[in-house]
C-alpha cells in the first residue's frame, strides 16, 4: 500500500530538465528518430518508464520515434550489443546501469548517451562533473553514500537483536569501495559489528548467507552490484529460510521476498531521463545537460517476510514506508 513520497531536493530547481508544453510536441510530417536502448534483462520495467516518459512528451513510438533495442541477461554480451547499436548511428542511447553504461560508453564517443540509475558517474569516470558533463555522456545518478546508513538504521530498527552484520557485495562494482566505508562508519553507533563478503556466483552467495545464518543476532545487508542483482532471488529466498533480517538498496528484493529496501526510485528516474533524450535530438548537447541527482527515495517493508521470521514491526515504521508489501 502506498502510504507517502520521500522527497529530498538535491540540486537547484533550476537544473531539473523542464518538460515540453503539448505544443511543443513533435508534429507530423517531422522525421522519426531514432532512440537506441541497451539493457539487461532484469531491468525491463526501467526501459518500460523511459518509454513511457518519451510518449508523455510526444514520441510515440510508430509516429516519430523508433526504438532500437539490444537486450541480454549476461554482462558478457553486452559489448557486442554495444558495438552493434553504435554501428546502427541513432540520434541518442538510453541505458541504466553501470555495466551497460561502461559497455555503451566503449562502443561510442560520438553518439549521445543518457543514462539512469548510475551510481557516482565522476567517481566512474563517466563525467568529468555533474555541473558539466562534457563528452557525450549525461543522465541521472541513483547513489548518495549517506542513503548506505539510512539503510543500516533502518534494519537496526526492524531488528533490534541485530549486533553483526554480513556486507554482501560484488568486487565487481566500482562503489562497493564507498559504500562499504560509510557501513564501516555508520555500524559502530548502532552497536553492529559489519563484516564484507565479496560474492560472483550463486555458490558463493550460498555459502556467505549459510555461514552468517550459523551466527546469532545476525543481518544481511546487500550492496548494489551486478552479482547481487542478478541473484536477488535466490538472497531473498536464503534471507528467509535462515530467517535473516534483510536490507537492500532496490524494491525488487522485498517483492522477491527481502525485509526492506530503502533507496532511490529507479522508476522514476528513467523515466525522467526521457526528457533529456527529448531535449538533445532537439539540438541540445549531452555535455551542457547536468547530471541530475535523486529527487525521490522508496522505504519498502515486506510484513509477510516479517512476521514469518518472526519480527513484529514498530507502527511507527510501518506509517513511515512508502509501501508494506502484505
Amino acid at each position: 500500500m502506498r502510504r507517502r513520497e520521500f522527497i529530498v531536493t538535491l540540486g537547484s530547481a533550476a537544473t531539473l530538465p523542464a518538460l515540453r508544453p503539448l505544443a511543443s510536441r513533435a508534429q507530423q510530417g517531422q522525421r522519426v528518430r531514432r532512440v537506441g536502448i541497451l539493457t539487461m534483462t532484469t531491468l525491463q520495467a526501467r526501459v518500460d518508464a523511459f518509454k513511457k516518459g518519451l510518449d508523455a512528451l510526444g514520441w510515440v513510438e510508430g509516429r516519430n520515434v523508433r526504438f532500437e533495442e539490444r537486450v541480454t541477461d549476461e554482462v558478457g554480451q553486452l559489448p557486442a550489443y554495444a558495438d552493434e547499436l553504435a554501428r546502427l548511428a541513432p540520434d541518442a542511447i538510453f541505458v541504466s546501469g553501470s555495466p551497460v553504461l561502461q559497455a555503451m560508453r566503449h562502443a561510442t564517443s560520438d553518439i549521445p548517451i543518457v543514462f539512469a540509475v548510475v551510481a557516482d558517474p565522476v567517481g566512474q569516470g563517466f563525467v568529468s562533473s555533474l555541473a558539466r558533463p562534457g563528452g557525450n555522456i549525461t543522465g541521472f545518478a541513483n547513489l548518495e553514500f549517506g542513503v548506505m546508513s539510512k539503510r543500516l538504521d533502518l534494519l537496526k530498527k526492524l531488528a533490534p537483536a541485530i549486533d553483526r552484520v554480513a556486507f554482501l557485495y560484488d568486487p565487481g562494482q566500482t562503489t562497493a569501495v564507498g559504500t562499504w566505508a560509510e557501513i564501516e562508519a555508520a555500524a559502530p553507533s548502532l552497536a553492529i559489528t559489519a563484516a564484507k563478503v565479496a560474492v560472483r556466483t550463486a555458490g558463493d552467495i550460498e555459502r556467505a548467507i549459510a555461514a552468517l545464518a550459523r551466527e546469532r543476532n545476525a543481518g544481511l545487508y546487500v550492496a548494489p552490484g551486478q552479482a547481487t542483482a542478478q541473484h536477488l532471488n535466490l538472497i531473498a529466498r536464503l534471507a528467509a529460510q535462515y530467517w535473516l533480517p534483510s536490507a537492500y538498496s532496490a524494491r525488487d528484493f522485498v517483492e522477491a521476498g527481502g525485509l526492506v529496501s530503502y533507496g532511490t526510485d529507479a522508476i522514476d528516474l528513467s523515466r525522467r531521463a526521457a526528457s533529456y533524450v527529448d531535449r538533445i535530438v532537439k539540438g541540445e548537447k549531452p555535455r551542457d545537460l547536468p547530471v541530475q541527482l535523486p529527487t525521490k527515495f522508496e522505504f519498502v517493508i515486506n510484513l509477510k517476510t516479517a512476521e514469518a521470521i518472526g519480527l513484529d514491526i514498530p507502527p511507527s515504521l510501518l506509517a513511515l514506508a512508502d509501501e508494506i508489501i502484505e
